[in-house]
């Protein structure tokens, strides 16, 4: 049974499913079975593009993806405007689904998708491959510290990237009838998820959108801000941008202390990432320094994040073929949290920043 190896298809040839391909590949028990796009010549030249193998079977279309009797699950790096229709077929052609994110255009949509899953008894997860670095596990180790961190005050994420003209014209993420979330989606969702982890997945109770949001001719947000509220204090900001230098920094704020990262969506190298804590803080006497200084923490992993995902995704599968267990619930609960707070954040913008208060 620890040999199992799940069998995975992939529906669309993005450029994110090169990365994710070679995360089935690196992963101990997963295998890539089959890739399918609109047309053979397109599956055929992603699959030749990056190095598959012979037994990958190729397909002209997403449906023979999902009608193939050999594949246990499918990854959909779809545009956000297609997740619903795809990912509730694939469900209810029994393939467990791990989704590319933003996973839907509002909290609605998920919840079909979600319906669909649970209908089927099939495992939901999102693609937000962070989530599943061993630093993460050791960065909430930190944050749960009641002594060397305490109770969560405040939160700040950012994370944006200089787009080039040919994103800004051409990109799926700036097209209002393919991703019209825009930024908010993709680099946005990121934010909002380091912030409900460091929140320990608390939903706040409103947001209000930061003014001078930047939107292209369709309409589709480039750049935007926002703040979230606590009913007990707690406060958080973050901003998000396809116009600004690649920055991908958390700070989460205790009592007693403070965690720092800036690399918290791709680390700056594969094999390691560190991030950064201080407790009880003060200055020197002459306040010419801190005391105690910050300490720095690298923790190594075997496998790049992605593949920890598949992995994880991987064992949650085999589980419930085998052994006839129930979906995992933790992961689509972080996602519709995420969503949730992503969709009050849009009705902000959309309202002239007022504030709005995040559904359930």
């Amino acid at each position: 049974m620890a040999d199992t190896i799940i069998r995975f298809g992939i529906i669309g040839a993005a450029e994110i499913a090169r990365k994710v391909s070679r995360a089935i590949a690196l992963a101990p028990n997963a295998t890539l079975s089959a890739i399918g796009s609109r047309s053979v010549e397109k599956a055929s030249k992603f699959a030749s593009d990056n190095g598959f193998s012979p037994q990958v079977r190729i397909y002209g279309s997403y449906e023979a993806v999902l009608d193939d009797p050999e594949i246990d699950a499918v990854y959909i790096p779809l545009p956000t405007s297609l997740h619903l229709r795809w990912a509730v077929l694939a469900a209810e052609k029994k393939k467990h689904v791990l989704l590319e994110k933003p996973v839907a255009l509002n909290v609605a949509e998920f919840d079909k998708i979600l319906e669909a899953c649970e209908v089927n008894g099939v495992q939901f997860m999102d693609g937000t491959m962070w989530m599943h670095n061993p630093r993460t596990a050791k960065m909430r180790e930190f944050l749960s510290d009641a002594d060397k961190f305490g109770q969560l005050k405040s939160v700040n994420s950012v994370f944006s990237f200089a787009a080039d003209s040919d994103f800004l014209a051409n990109d799926i993420r700036v097209k209002p009838d393919l991703d019209g979330l825009g930024a908010l989606g993709d680099a946005g969702w990121y934010c909002i998820r380091s912030i409900l982890f460091a929140a320990n997945f608390e939903l706040p109770k409103r947001v209000i959108a930061l003014p001078n949001p930047i939107s292209n001719e369709s309409g589709v947000i480039l750049s935007c801000g926002c703040s979230l509220f606590w009913e007990d204090g707690k406060v958080a900001t973050f901003y998000c941008s396809f116009l600004a230098n690649l920055t991908m920094d958390m700070t989460a704020i205790g009592t007693n202390g403070t965690l720092h990262l800036n690399d918290f969506i791709i680390p700056f190298v594969e094999k390691e990432a560190y991030f950064s804590t201080s407790s009880k803080s003060g200055f020197t006497e002459l306040v010419t320094g801190w005391e105690p200084l910050p300490s720095k923490h690298i923790v190594p992993t075997d496998l790049p994040q992605e593949a920890h995902m598949v992995r994880e995704f991987s064992h949650l599968v085999k589980e419930i073929k085998l052994n006839g267990s129930k979906p995992e619930k933790k992961w689509p609960t972080i996602t519709r949290k995420t969503q949730l707070v992503l969709d009050a954040v849009k009705v902000s913008l959309e309202q002239g920043f007022e504030p709005v208060e995040v559904g359930q």
